[in-house]
Formats: C-alpha cells, structure tokens, sequence
C-alpha cells in the first residue's frame, strides 16, 4: 500500500513538472520580444549582400545622377 501512494505522489510530480513545462514553453513560444532584433539584423545582411553584389551598378547610377544634377545647377545658374 505504501508503494502505490509513493508510486501516485511520483506520478502526480511527473504531470505537475510536465504541466509546467508544457506551459512554459508556449509562454517562450508565445513571446516575439527577440524576434524583432533577429528581422532587422536579417534584413541588414541581406541589405549588405545585395550592396556588396550590385557594388558596380550602384556607383554607376550615384555618378551619372550626380552628373546630372551638376548639369541641371549649371544650367540653372547660367
């Protein structure tokens, strides 16, 4: 008799600890603090690839725009 309440009290721990970390991982799962840092870090590397990758063009496009506004003020002030 004494083992089966030793075997039920065991039991009931084992569901109890079981409850808490079934509750505690979805308050973890449920939680998007960190999940906006982990967006904007991602976003920021793709950012810096696709610089990095279209590097030529970009500063292709930035001196033929500076050109041109260095035209358009020219023309501008006479």
């Amino acid at each position: 008799m004494k083992n089966i309440l030793k075997e039920t009290k065991n039991w009931d721990r084992v569901r109890t600890m079981k409850r808490e970390a079934k509750n505690t991982l979805k308050r973890f799962w449920k939680e998007e603090d960190g999940m906006g840092s982990v967006e904007i870090i991602l976003i920021v590397v793709i950012l810096i690839g696709l610089v990095i990758l279209f590097k030529d063009s970009i500063t292709e496009v930035v001196k033929n725009a500076i050109k041109q506004i260095e035209s358009d003020a020219k023309e501008i002030t006479g």
